[in-house]
């Protein structure tokens, strides 16, 4: 109800009414409810109303409504001396600590007639609060900025685009102005996008030839995904895009524009003097007129605070102080969070790149535009790039990227394969160089089986076999194999000799067989005389 405002807001309300602001407007300045505004006017701000208020319409109290706000304007002696001559005026230490509890004015009066019998209207206690608030309200503080040091940025309504066909789009004018000089910067967009609002930040930069280090912005959704006072979080390209140029955003407290005033009244400015009552084909043929607007009339005109002209403050104080420009400009590119595939990679445009395995299956942050794509984590740090596919269904996966326990023998190479032999024992290596050197890529497989052997077998014993198998020169998987499993003895070699203690002549042993073919048994000889009729010849 607008009883509990304090007066001092209840003052506001009706003077900025007064200068023909809206009930939303009004609202979202000072904090408080549109209906609260609106019950607030309507109590307060007609005068034939309130002179019917509880002494009746002879009363000689004056009546709430505009005399009241009229005397907010009044010096403040003559408020004090307003206080000193109220009814309220011996009870107000009473009153000033019903203030600090919180009390509105009704409760006061209610108070002040059941506890100190009062006898005073209540209007009377209501205009004594109002008066005793415009004492205590301090002024607004004035911040003034070195050159070079902010910039404040704000969007307002644009002036129409009218195409050639009779539609009619809708624009918003983006402006910033530099806080010391009161330089401008005005842009016309269809959409207030994070896209439309960087590229609007960047050209604003190249127009004024560097940079500031810090911009006063509000919490427009294109760049604040979560406002906060003490800690807003900003959209992540624009984050990127303040380390591109080295600056800084501080958004503003919620509702509070009068955080960015110098560029509340330069839009107000814009739309008043450079866009009302136009229209335009275009889109470019509104900014061109703009940028014109800016040269010829805004930045010539002597402002009303600084009292001098724009221009002249920005090429002689300001220009020269603000920070360089980067060589390039900030590399535009999409984004979007992706959820890491089974596979360890992420689509993009149709295209497949890897991810670090400690990231399988989580979340990430993926930025591409037509050279590179960039891999962040949600702490916005780097974890891998790629170049950019430029055919879809292609895959790039980084070696680091592959699970050792996924990296297949074969993938690993001959001279792994080898090494890993060698480890086994000297035989099993010698074994493994000759299996490759005879038989080339298919003896790749065999090494591979000779390697899984050593997980079932020991080590040794895999070697003594392969030892055996070099004697017999047998180098096929399934030989050594047989000798792990029978554990053969090595094949001796011996040297055949022509002569020899234990070796007769082949003449000697002709001799024997002869002799002992006489010497048959006479049986033997007589059943055979008739099959050899000769004898033994």
């Amino acid at each position: 109800m607008p009883y509990r405002l304090k007066m001092s807001k209840i003052q506001s309300i009706l003077a900025l009414r007064k200068q023909g602001w809206t009930f939303t407007r009004i609202a979202r300045e000072l904090g408080v409810h549109r209906q609260t505004v609106a019950r607030c006017i309507r109590d307060h701000g007609k005068p034939s109303e309130a002179s019917a208020g509880p002494n009746g319409p002879e009363s000689t109290e004056a009546p709430p409504g505009p005399v009241d706000s009229e005397s907010t304007q009044a010096p403040l002696g003559a408020t004090l001396d307003h206080i000193g001559r109220s009814d309220c005026a011996p009870l107000r230490e009473v009153i000033e600590k019903k203030l600090d509890q919180g009390l509105h004015a009704k409760r006061i009066h209610q108070d002040l007639v059941e506890e100190h019998g009062f006898t005073g209207s209540y209007w009377s206690v209501m205009r004594f609060v109002r008066r005793l608030g415009q004492t205590r309200e301090l002024p607004f503080r004035r911040m003034e900025c070195e050159a070079g040091e902010e910039a404040q940025v704000d969007f307002g309504s644009g002036a129409p685009v009218v195409g050639a066909d009779g539609r009619r789009r809708k624009t918003h004018v983006f402006r910033i102005v530099l806080s010391h000089s009161r330089k401008g910067y005005s842009e016309a967009v269809f959409a207030q996008n994070t896209e439309n609002f960087i590229r609007c930040l960047e050209n604003a930069f190249h127009h004024f030839g560097g940079g500031v280090k810090t911009l006063v912005i509000d919490n427009l959704r294109a760049a604040v995904t979560k406002a906060d006072w003490y800690e807003p979080e900003l959209h992540p390209k624009l984050r990127s895009f303040c380390e591109h140029y080295g600056v800084v955003i501080l958004p503003t407290r919620p509702y509070m524009p009068r955080h960015k005033g110098k560029v509340e009244s330069g839009v107000k400015y814009v739309k008043r003097n450079a866009l009302k009552a136009r229209s335009f084909r275009t889109l470019e043929e509104e900014n061109d007129f703009l940028l014109r607007w800016e040269t010829t009339i805004a930045d010539t005109r002597i402002h009303g605070t600084i009292k001098q002209q724009v221009c002249k403050v920005f090429e002689n104080v300001e220009r020269a102080v603000l920070s360089p420009l980067p060589i390039e400009r900030f590399p535009f590119f999409r984004e979007r969070e992706h959820t890491v595939h089974r596979d360890g990679h992420v689509q993009v445009d149709g295209a497949y790149y890897s991810v670090p395995t400690e990231y399988f299956r989580r979340k990430v942050w993926v930025r591409w535009d037509s050279r590179l794509v960039r891999i962040f984590n949600h702490q916005l740090e780097e974890i891998r790039v790629h170049v950019k596919q430029r055919t879809r269904g292609r895959f790039s996966t980084h070696p680091a990227d592959i699970a050792p326990e996924k990296i297949g023998r074969i993938e690993r190479g001959t001279d792994w394969l080898l090494c890993r032999a060698g480890s086994i024992g000297e035989h099993a290596d010698r074994w493994a160089q000759e299996v490759i050197h005879s038989r080339g890529i298919e003896g790749i497989r065999a090494v591979i089986g000779l390697l899984s052997l050593a997980d079932r077998q020991p080590c040794a014993l895999i070697d003594k076999a392969c030892e055996i198998a070099i004697s017999y020169g047998a180098y096929r998987l399934k030989n050594v194999r047989q000798l792990i499993s029978r554990q053969a003895a090595k094949q001796e070699q011996m040297e055949f000799m022509r002569e020899h203690p234990l070796i007769r002549n082949m003449d000697v042993y002709g001799e024997l067989v002869r002799e002992s073919l006489h010497r048959a048994p006479p049986s033997w000889r007589s059943e055979d005389a008739s099959r050899y009729p000769h004898g033994n010849d």
